[in-house]
């Protein structure tokens, strides 16, 4: 959602000095990428998940403030919706037992946040869309306190000059408009990243463009919004939507979408932010002190907040980062594919998929984007956030073929081998990479599970269905035991 920021208005003067500051950021970072500025040493990867909150009926909860209070850990933040939280889990090297990390580090904060958020009537659940929101949910007075997330409404809204729109068809179809972003809280994610060097930076976002289709495929987990049956992956068009500040006109004449797959491989990072500087107007211009080339000359890393913040409010799903860790910056992708859950051992799985996979792919001697057009990657895409697991999918030498063979024939093995090349240990990634083959072999994700017990309750209530099938999600979902092995 992009750096906190206070409430206010704009004025013309503050995008004019907002366009000419983000121009001499972006001018400072081509210049620190020339210069090796970066920190390449002992490639950290991070983990996000964003959650919703729940009352004892599987009702959406209302109380991410008091949650938030009660739980009292600064690794849990406020989100969109009143009804959602975040953690970030702290960073890990993988060779030094990373996925262990990270696997204890958030069944740890999970259950200690759970203790605590039932002492004032709510629940986590980890699942890419709340599949028992409302209409109502999505009302401009349930967005979170923060004053950024207003702002960001009111900049969206203004920008389209129109109500949002949603229209998503699957096998049932869902039509609805809004006058707030709030129906993008309804999407919550899961978000890997992972370090790189500027010179390598360029084939770890390829080859995460390359593979997020057959991560929807294996992870999709949001199969229901507003009580319809919609894509397995509902997420992807409707975050798109959620977001989208372009009307209907400028649709039709093909301007960029700000939630967006992109349209060609890049050559360098610096690829991805002159695009952003290029293709879309500031939502927030807010202008900082900082000379970036006076603290560069210095000898300082200069923050660059502004094309920063910029950079926040352009929602590609796999997203370049620029940060500064104890002085030194750095670069990141933010792999933003996947929805949260179902459950802690299923989301570590995807993790250890998706570190193994771009690993292998980023370092092969021949590039797959070098085979594969940009326009299949984003075909896939789409197609594998409609159908999960039964998706189908094109892939060089073998044409269009089931996204679970796939995995099975060609891609495990190469996750495999990229874990070795990070250092992680056989155990683990047998175990964790075992769990992806068997969801493949069974044909089972959170998704399908999800619809396979709504169609066993053909016939009640749509609402009494899906609160009664939450219920047994969230009990999976405690169990830890991965959504393949559930009843």
């Amino acid at each position: 959602m992009g750096e906190d920021v206070d409430a206010q208005e704009f004025s013309r003067a503050d995008r004019t000095r907002y366009r000419e500051k983000v121009h001499r950021c972006l001018d400072v970072f081509e210049r620190m990428l020339s210069e090796d500025q970066f920190h390449t040493d002992n490639p950290m990867t991070g983990l996000e998940v964003e959650l919703n909150l729940v009352d004892d009926a599987g009702d959406p909860a209302l109380k991410n403030a008091e949650v938030l209070t009660a739980i009292a850990d600064p690794s849990f933040q406020t989100e969109l919706g009143q009804f959602n939280i975040e953690i970030n889990v702290p960073p890990a090297v993988l060779r030094d037992g990373g996925l262990r990390t990270f696997e204890a580090n958030l069944r740890r904060s999970l259950n200690d946040a759970e203790a605590k958020a039932a002492e004032v009537g709510a629940h986590q659940v980890m699942i890419g869309v709340l599949p028992t929101l409302a209409p109502g949910h999505f009302e401009p007075q349930m967005m979170s306190a923060n004053p950024r997330y207003r702002l960001l409404s009111e900049q969206i809204l203004h920008a389209r000059g129109e109500d949002i729109r949603i229209d998503i068809t699957g096998p049932e179809r869902l039509i609805t408009t809004a006058d707030s972003i709030l129906p993008e809280a309804a999407c919550t994610s899961t978000q890997f990243h992972v370090q790189t060097s500027p010179e390598q930076f360029a084939a770890y976002w390829n080859a995460s463009q390359a593979v997020s289709a057959v991560q929807l495929a294996v992870g999709a987990n949001s199969p229901y919004c507003l009580g319809k049956e919609l894509w397995r992956e509902t997420r992807i068009p409707l975050f798109a939507q959620a977001a989208d500040t372009r009307s209907e006109e400028l649709k039709a004449q093909g301007v960029r979408p700000r939630v967006w797959f992109g349209e060609r491989w890049i050559n360098s990072v610096f690829d991805l932010f002159e695009e952003n500087v290029r293709y879309f107007p500031a939502l927030l211009p807010i202008t900082a002190d900082e000379d970036p080339v006076a603290t560069l000359e210095s000898g300082t890393a200069p923050q660059l907040s502004e094309l920063r913040l910029h950079n926040g409010t352009i929602y590609r799903w796999n997203r370049p980062v620029y940060d500064i860790n104890d002085g030194t910056p750095h670069l990141r992708v933010e792999n933003r594919v996947l929805p949260a859950g179902p459950t802690v051992a299923d989301l570590i799985a995807n993790a250890a998929f998706y570190f193994g996979l771009v690993r292998h792919l980023a370092e092969s001697d021949r590039p797959l984007w070098s085979q594969m057009s940009f326009q299949a990657a984003e075909e896939n895409f789409e197609t594998a956030a409609e159908d999960g697991i039964d998706a189908s999918v094109y892939w060089p030498a073998l044409g269009e073929v089931k996204a679970t063979e796939l995995v099975l024939r060609r891609l495990l093995p190469m996750a495999h081998q990229g874990l070795a090349s990070w250092g992680v240990a056989t155990e683990d990634s047998d175990r964790l990479l075992g769990i992806i083959e068997q969801r493949c072999v069974k044909g089972v994700n959170g998704a399908s599970w999800f619809v396979d017990r709504m169609h066993a309750r053909k016939g009640e209530d749509r609402y009494d269905a899906l609160r009664a099938t939450l219920r047994e999600y969230r009990e999976g979902m405690h169990s830890n035991e991965p959504v393949h092995t559930w009843d």
